[in-house]
């Protein structure tokens, strides 16, 4: 890279773009309504969202998009006067309804309808794949557009419609031997041509139009395969397999085979009290179809090639950050954990995301980061009243550019945190999601969510029953807690952020 391409994105001014779904203040927030996932497709030109309900809701990109239906005349185009925006820009397009409630009778366990993780597939024709999964069950879904004729009204001139008519039964005429009259027409066309002209004044011909409407199927259902939460899904490069991760196992699936899949990695001991860490994301390189990296509740990301062995488990290569000098906590094992993992679109790089950091690897060297953003730095003092709550358990996630040089992630009080890579602040940029970047978050009190049925939860458990103090002296208007940006995306060409806080998504272009 240049050092004016370095200058040219060192300057990143972010500004924002739109929103879909956001509350007025003081508006209560339905649970199915909050947002759970967010991806695009690899072109960019489809954004999907998954809630809590269980719903799919897709938008498609429209300032990109063939206007040749929208004929206007030339003093409507000179007053819409409109230029092409600069940065993407999306509409609604379409949403169905892509899991239910369950309930498992043999484990009496309830499964929640709400969408962990979508992704788009690779296709090659104009449908859509996507695949969507809650915590026991994955979905493929096929959603195509299709033109459906719709009927509209046209109102045309009396007399243009009565010579229409006139030329229509003269060309179809079958019987040309009829007497004709000096004027040049059939007797009986001149007899009922003034009732043609009376009648063509209540007439609305009525024309076809095609209209774009989305058509979608679920294609497979691929279940029975997990006894965790499935806390990751991510496609191969190679568009015909890809994987799913729970607490202890990743499964390899083919993606027109649902009966049957392959266990890959296998975290879980025989003795259940052996256990020391827990599968927390898993993600596929986006080159190498061979390759795949999946971190753990210590800190560890582990870089496995698949050729080497059926099972991956001993064959990794561990990227781990050396041991520090600040003396161990109660706590310090619950902030390691990583939450979400990414690869650069070069598959060079991966950026992964703890409680506090936001730390960047080189694949080619393990031994350490290559770089360390702070994000939740000063919540090291409340760690204990985070503990309480159980808000440490948190799971942020993270996204980087096309280019690998910018990174961003979310906190609490709905902030967005953008950082990049060998220049700039430390702390990078900091805006609530909203239209305003520096409104002031509107604090509400949210009811405790549901504990989810899940390895991860006897953790927490167990670490509770460790430790029952907390902190009082901490300062409650600095952050809002209740208020938490968890999930977001990042464009894979332009430098746009769609990033999803309650049952709004904020879009932040650069």
């Amino acid at each position: 890279m240049t050092v004016d391409n370095i200058l040219s994105h060192a300057s990143l001014e972010w500004k924002f773009s739109q929103v879909f779904g956001e509350r007025v203040a003081g508006e209560d927030i339905q649970d199915v309504d909050i947002i759970s996932a967010v991806g695009f497709d690899k072109s960019g030109d489809n954004l999907a969202i998954g809630d809590r309900g269980g719903r799919v809701i897709i938008f498609e990109r429209n300032d990109r998009k063939d206007t040749s239906k929208n004929i206007h005349t030339r003093n409507k185009l000179e007053q819409l006067n409109r230029t092409p925006a600069s940065h993407p820009e999306y509409q609604y397009k379409t949403e169905f309804q892509s899991h239910e409630p369950e309930f498992d009778y043999l484990k009496s366990l309830e499964i929640e309808e709400k969408i962990n993780k979508v992704k788009w597939c690779v296709s090659p024709n104009g449908s859509r794949f996507i695949l969507s999964t809650n915590d026991k069950t994955i979905k493929l879904w096929k959603v195509k557009e299709h033109k459906a004729k719709t009927i509209k009204e046209m109102n045309h001139d009396q007399y243009v419609s009565s010579e229409n008519a006139l030329l229509a039964e003269m060309s179809f005429s079958s019987e040309q031997g009829k007497f004709s009259l000096s004027s040049g027409c059939h007797r009986d066309l001149s007899e009922n041509t003034a009732m043609n002209k009376v009648a063509s004044k209540d007439i609305n011909d009525m024309i076809p139009d095609l209209d774009d409407t989305s058509w979608r199927r679920c294609r497979k259902v691929y279940g029975h395969a997990h006894d965790f939460n499935i806390n990751s899904i991510s496609n191969n490069s190679d568009g015909e397999t890809f994987i799913s991760a729970d607490d202890l196992r990743i499964n390899l699936w083919n993606l027109e085979i649902s009966n049957q899949c392959f266990n890959i990695i296998d975290m879980k001991p025989s003795n259940m009290e052996d256990l020391t860490e827990i599968i927390t994301s898993a993600e596929f390189h986006p080159l190498h179809c061979n390759l795949l990296a999946y971190s753990s509740s210590r800190g560890f990301i582990r870089l496995v090639d698949m050729r080497q062995s059926a099972l991956c488990d001993h064959s990794a290569i561990l990227l781990r950050a050396e041991e520090l000098s600040r003396p161990k906590s109660f706590f310090t094992e619950i902030i390691s954990s990583i939450s979400d993992i990414k690869f650069s679109s070069d598959g060079r790089f991966i950026i992964s995301r703890d409680y506090m950091n936001l730390k960047l690897w080189d694949i080619h060297k393990g031994s350490s980061p290559v770089a360390v953003f702070k994000v939740h730095e000063h919540l090291r003092p409340r760690l204990c009243e985070l503990y309480d709550n159980d808000s440490i358990f948190d799971r942020f996630e993270c996204c980087l550019s096309a280019d690998g040089l910018h990174f961003a992630t979310g906190s609490y009080s709905n902030q967005l945190r953008m950082f990049s890579y060998g220049y700039g602040s430390a702390e990078g940029i900091t805006t609530e999601a909203g239209k305003t970047p520096d409104r002031k978050p509107n604090l509400q009190t949210a009811r405790r969510a549901r504990r989810r049925s899940s390895l991860s939860n006897l953790t927490r458990d167990f670490f509770r029953h460790g430790n029952e103090h907390s902190s009082s002296g901490s300062n409650e208007a600095s952050v809002d807690l209740n208020s938490k940006l968890l999930h977001l995306a990042w464009h894979p060409t332009e430098n746009l952020i769609a990033c999803a806080t309650g049952s709004g998504l904020f879009m932040y272009y650069a």
